[in-house]
């Protein structure tokens, strides 16, 4: 229709004769049909979506209690976005989703006290409810009225306590090799360990009896632990990472403990786990083959949230970003896909 006016009206301006009885007609023409005809050709264009300004590629600060967190937004499109949470405590943005970037606008942001965002030794600052609020601060300040919520380790428990606090706008949760339980999380280091060499068994059980973790054959245990269950692969830097920016172990200690399979810290009694169960959105969750999120606790978890879908990213361990990022990639693009918005 539009093609067709367009075209009348380029014979209309090189044609005299067109013209004239084209003014004729029209002189003739009621005003009600007039109306109707423009509202008619008005009501064939195209219509375009307001897109939200806040969501457009760009990074920047937020302030919050404590000082200022760092974000990044990549991509664009109508999609509802995502927002991710990186794991620690005291991790960094080394994981993203910038692949899906072209469906949707894509959101990390350093927690503070690591990466790009302002550091700190401010313990006050380094509780649970401080750090949601941190993520509400992300959601406010870029007007998410509604968005997919997504974690690793560390980051799908800061997720599910979001969800719990503020449920409002969340269209889906992604729980990317999670934890939620520290007794949960120990017993199934036990089980991994178990199965490592006598001698690492050994470093690991003389260095927790003393509670003296700075030893060199502790060390080496964690590194042995870490190859086979953490990373497997060598690590491959993205562009969008932010390890490169400093990690802070002292946060990690603090809210942790020495190693993945030994937590002291304040998440010591940390459990959250039976909350899945009032989920009400869609969720996914991902764990690595072999993955210190083991895949056998994972799908109980997963059983625990009525909508749910498990995916087990193979020959992966924790790092399943960087062990197999196209599998857990497909299964996340697969998720979204599926919930068609």
């Amino acid at each position: 229709m539009i093609k067709l006016f367009r075209k009348i009206q380029a014979n209309f301006m090189t044609n005299n004769k067109t013209r004239k009885h084209f003014k004729f007609t029209f002189e003739k023409t009621p005003i009600v049909v007039i109306g109707l005809l423009i509202l008619f050709i008005s009501g064939c264009a195209p219509f375009e979506k307001p897109t939200n300004p806040y969501l457009k590629a760009k990074n920047g600060f937020i302030q919050v209690e404590g000082g200022k967190i760092w974000y990044a937004i990549t991509g664009g499109g109508d999609n509802t976005p995502l927002l991710h949470l990186h794991g620690g405590p005291g991790g960094t943005s080394n994981f993203n989703l910038s692949e899906i970037a072209d469906e949707r606008p894509v959101i990390v942001f350093d927690q503070l006290g690591n990466g790009r965002s302002d550091h700190h030794k401010d313990t006050t600052l380094l509780k649970v409810h401080k750090l949601v609020e941190q993520v509400r601060a992300i959601k406010t300040s870029l007007k998410l009225n509604e968005f997919y919520l997504s974690g690793g380790s560390w980051g799908t428990a800061l997720a599910l306590e979001y969800y719990n606090k503020y449920p409002e706008g969340i269209k889906g949760l992604i729980f990317n090799s999670p934890y939620f339980s520290t007794k949960i999380w120990t017993d199934d280091a036990d089980i991994l360990v178990a199965a490592l060499p006598d001698s690492i068994q050994s470093a690991i059980q003389i260095a927790e009896a003393d509670s003296i973790f700075n030893t060199d054959s502790y060390a080496n245990a964690n590194s042995v632990f870490a190859k086979k269950h953490g990373m497997r692969t060598a690590y491959k830097l993205h562009p969008y990472d932010t390890l490169k920016y400093k990690r802070d172990s002292f946060i990690y200690n603090y809210m942790w403990g020495p190693s993945e399979f030994t937590s002291t810290g304040t998440l010591r009694n940390y459990d959250i786990h039976q909350t899945l169960k009032d989920i009400r959105v869609p969720v996914l969750f991902t764990t690595g083959e072999f993955d210190e999120a083991r895949p056998q606790t994972v799908k109980k978890f997963s059983d625990l949230v009525s909508n749910s879908t498990m995916v087990v990213i193979e020959e992966a361990g924790h790092f399943t970003s960087n062990d197999n990022r196209p599998a857990l990639i497909f299964a996340i693009k697969q998720f979204l896909k599926s919930q068609k918005k």
